[in-house]
């Protein structure tokens, strides 16, 4: 085996002599790695960047060091960085340079995954949604030449900007991922994974290694391995070790053990229990792997939080979306918080990497109680209606035919033939989760996790007919990724097709347009008023009370002590609501849905918090409004920012 040369040609003789001495690379006659010369192996941990508030990231890197670790593995999400077609996001809490930095300085190596396509239990598996917008018929994750070609024109955005971070340039990239386990993928198109590696190889050159990950099954590992490419593998605690790396051996009979995803944890879902494993278990297979030599990667170490709609789903005998959280019950918790779990695996990887364990031990940060948030009723959402942009068609337009990524669409039509009471509305396809509405009145709820696609409505000729459809999140793996949303086959009702749509964009994304409408309503509501900005909860009414079925908003102004700076993490408690979305002073937290559980409460970073200024808590309900809001004074009409997280709620329901 050839050792790869990195004196960068035109530096000055010193950088280029300390470059030299810089190489990673796979020794396969001793299967191992080595690093500057010295036999190497790693224990990192999945932290993704995109999940967690940049001025965070250092504090959550910092315990990974502190927990053993020596290498921290991210995946690069394209759909964060080109939300739109050519324009590109490398600022703030996407500041990617800027993470591997952080890395560098904190003494982790990085294990870079770029996809494109990354699972990750994220909106389209990390791919942008415009892809579905530009050409339906485009087939992702194949040789298809209209797909590659943005493939290539995002890669060479991205390893522009990360060359310089490859390990034989200086930088802490040791690996780098091709493609993100493609033998579970219904194409296998090696012809596709031989393009991609070779458009990541023109970037990387000899500076890092390039690797796959697929299951620990021969028949995942067909499809997923590349020549030139190193094949590894992931597997969860209980699995028989042997048996896995016997698989990987298959492919790779020389070189390095890897299991590029070990499980500490794993993901749930609205309507499910919370996950957890066993930390006996997972200490058990670790040392197990330990005595393979193997390398390992916790996926996840950390998990962060899906803010917003960027979590996806899942679809094996149903639609199966994913919650706000991704606390994954990971080593660290949602809140970066250590937990039991990361204790014992902290002593095993240290002794592991013969390491002397370091002397700081992270501990639980202190949690902001801020107590009850009392609520005031704002209006409807279709208040909200005249602000928000209307297309009109004869049928039906999916959210990427709007060219819409997330959110909600209002549709609208005239009934004009209706013979029956009740009468039968029927949606197939409707994706996901549709609010049926008869002149205003709430008339039902089609589910995609139910398999609702039909109901009796009653109504008759010349009734204004609504249907608010909720993206609940694209799927993130599987051969059903091509996942469009919105009002999928025409509608019909009686078996009369209905025409002449209105379709109403409601995307709900961070300050947008609906946010904008909302505080201008709150505005003029206190200038109305005249009152000072610390409000009771009697002191405003805009002349108009909540509907039980009605999806409504309302909000909350409230200041937090001054003591102390900066604001504490906390937890917006969402108990005796039912589904909704939540701001924080512009920020959407993300989907809340405590009726069916298992995720009771939202994390609030305090960084979104002002310190010395009013903050505003703007909650949206969609599906029941409490009974507590339903009052003339609301009194009961709260929310509690909390100090504790709540994401094992035994109250967890398949309700619609």
């Amino acid at each position: 085996m050839t050792r790869p040369s990195f004196v960068l040609l035109g530096l000055l003789p010193v950088l280029s002599l300390a470059l030299a001495t810089r190489e990673f690379y796979i020794d396969y006659e001793n299967s191992q790695f080595v690093k500057d010369g010295a036999p190497f192996k790693y224990v990192s941990g999945s932290f993704h960047y995109f999940r967690t508030p940049s001025v965070y990231w250092r504090d959550r890197l910092r315990k990974m060091k502190q927990g053993g670790l020596n290498a921290v593995s991210t995946y690069v999400e394209w759909r964060s960085h080109e939300k739109v077609s050519g324009q590109y996001d490398f600022s703030v809490d996407l500041d990617l340079e800027n993470f591997i930095k952080i890395a560098q300085e904190e003494g982790l190596l990085v294990i870079l995954r770029p996809g494109p396509y990354i699972c990750a239990e994220r909106e389209l598996g990390g791919l942008p949604s415009w892809l579905l917008n530009v050409n339906p018929e485009m087939q992702l994750r194949t040789r298809d030449p209209e797909y590659m070609g943005y493939v290539r024109r995002w890669f060479q955005v991205l390893f522009t900007r990360l060359e310089p971070y490859l390990y034989g340039k200086g930088g802490p990239i040791i690996m780098v991922q091709v493609e993100n386990e493609y033998g579970s993928y219904f194409a296998c198109d090696s012809e596709y994974l031989k393009q991609l590696r070779d458009i990541i190889k023109s970037h990387v050159g000899d500076s890092a290694v390039l690797f796959t990950t697929d299951g620990s099954a021969a028949s995942l590992l067909k499809c997923g391995k590349i020549d030139d490419v190193y094949a590894t593998v992931d597997f969860g605690p209980g699995t028989n070790v042997e048996l896995a790396f016997n698989e990987m051996i298959k492919f790779e009979p020389r070189g390095p053990l890897i299991n590029s995803e070990f499980y500490p944890g794993w993901l749930d879902h609205w309507g499910e229990a919370h996950s957890t494993v066993n930390t006996v278990n997972i200490i058990q297979t670790l040392e197990q792997m330990f005595k393979y030599n193997a390398s390992v990667n916790f996926y996840v170490f950390y998990g962060g939080t899906n803010f917003g709609f960027t979590s996806g789903a899942n679809y094996n005998d149903h639609y199966a979306p994913q919650p706000t959280s991704y606390d994954y019950d990971a080593p660290l918790t949602e809140a970066g918080d250590p937990t039991p779990k990361y204790m014992a695996i902290r002593a095993a990887v240290n002794s592991y990497l013969q390491q002397v364990p370091s002397k700081e031990v992270p501990v639980a940060s202190r949690k902001g109680y801020y107590g009850r948030m009392n609520l005031k009723f704002l209006s409807s959402i279709f208040d909200l209606l005249p602000t928000a942009p209307q297309v009109n068609s004869d049928y039906p337009l999916s959210f990427e035919e709007l060219n819409q990524d997330e959110g909600f669409v209002l549709y609208k039509t005239v009934i004009t033939k209706c013979h029956n009471d009740p009468a039968l509305l029927v949606a197939k396809n409707i994706s996901d989760r549709g609010y049926v509405f008869v002149n205003k009145e709430r008339a039902g709820v089609l589910s995609r996790i139910n398999f609702i696609d039909s109901l009796p409505v009653s109504a008759k000729t010349g009734d204004e007919l609504e249907i608010l459809v909720e993206n609940q999140g694209r799927i993130n793996y599987g051969p059903k990724l091509k996942d469009f949303k919105g009002l999928l086959n025409n509608v019909t009702i009686d078996n009369n097709e209905l025409k002449y749509w209105k379709m109403i964009q409601l995307p709900f994304e961070h300050n947008g347009t609906e946010l904008r409408a909302i505080n201008k309503k709150i505005s003029s509501l206190k200038a109305e008023t005249l009152l000072p900005i610390e409000m009771t909860y009697e002191s405003v009414k805009s002349g108009l009370e909540p509907t039980a079925s009605t999806p409504s908003i309302f909000w909350a102004e409230f200041r937090i002590p001054n003591n102390p700076h900066p604001p504490l993490d906390t937890f917006l408690d969402m108990k005796g609501w039912s589904k909704g979305i939540a701001f924080i002073n512009g920020f959407n937290l993300g989907r809340y849905w405590p009726r069916v559980g298992p995720q009771r409460t939202l994390y609030l970073p305090g960084s979104l918090l002002n310190a010395n200024s009013v903050n505003r808590l703007v909650i949206i309900e969609f599906d029941r409004v409490p009974r507590g809001c339903m009052s003339t004074k609301h009194r009961d009409c709260a929310v509690v920012l909390s100090d504790t997280s709540v994401l094992d709620d035994s109250c967890v329901s398949n309700e619609v």
